[in-house]
């Protein structure tokens, strides 16, 4: 039996998911969870073939998801799943250990394929009109900053979700003064001077839903 973990924070989704993938009377769907933290501690405890990860979930991205996996060596295959056609997201998500990337709305055609390919521990690529990573114009026509680390794109995911410095330091196991101090990179490298920048580039980015 072939175990698939899936994390997105909207339950339709969840359901939606379940109930393509559980057609397969080989694979079952062992873990589900809501937001990010909770997605490494289920990956820990179910150790799933594959784990579909929506990229924009609460408290972590799929990515940072993806990433704390890896961190623990866990022989998961993963999916990074999610609204945006980005081709910023893509490479972030095979930067982070993903191999397999598909857009929400190419799931009904395409998300069976996705998941065998995976458990043939072979990449899935496919999307409808991916977005060059290039730097130049997004899908809102904002123009992409590269330069922010991946723990500075979290604080900003974070703020974005309305958290304090105090919180973040507590989701992050991070001081508040290292807190701040990504805070202030980001938002030097993003060239904003307010917490309402940085929820823009959050939704603009994909990091949260708007």
């Amino acid at each position: 039996m072939k175990r698939i973990l899936i994390a997105d924070d909207h339950e339709a989704v969840r359901s939606g998911l379940r109930a393509v993938l559980e057609q397969r009377a080989d694979w079952e769907v062992v873990a589900e969870a809501t937001d990010g933290g909770k997605a490494v501690a289920a990956a820990i405890q179910s150790q799933p073939h594959v784990a579909i990860l929506d990229f924009s979930m609460p408290r972590m991205t799929g990515v940072e998801v993806a990433r704390r996996m890896r961190d623990y060596r866990l022989q998961t295959e993963i999916l990074i799943f999610t609204v945006h056609n980005s081709g910023l997201i893509a490479q972030q998500a095979f930067e982070a250990g993903a191999r397999a990337f598909l857009v929400k709305s190419d799931a009904n055609k395409l998300l069976l394929a996705a998941v065998e390919s995976l458990l043939m521990h072979r990449p899935f690529f496919c999307t409808n009109s991916i977005i060059e990573y290039d730097g130049g114009p997004g899908p809102h026509g904002e123009r992409h900053h590269y330069g922010l680390t991946s723990r500075e794109q979290l604080v900003v995911k974070l703020v974005a979700e309305g958290y304090s410095n105090k919180g973040i330091s507590a989701i992050l196991d991070l001081s508040v003064k290292t807190t701040e101090a990504h805070r202030a990179a980001a938002m030097r490298k993003l060239e904003v001077n307010s917490t309402a920048g940085l929820v823009r580039y959050a939704v603009r980015s994909g990091l949260v839903e708007a």
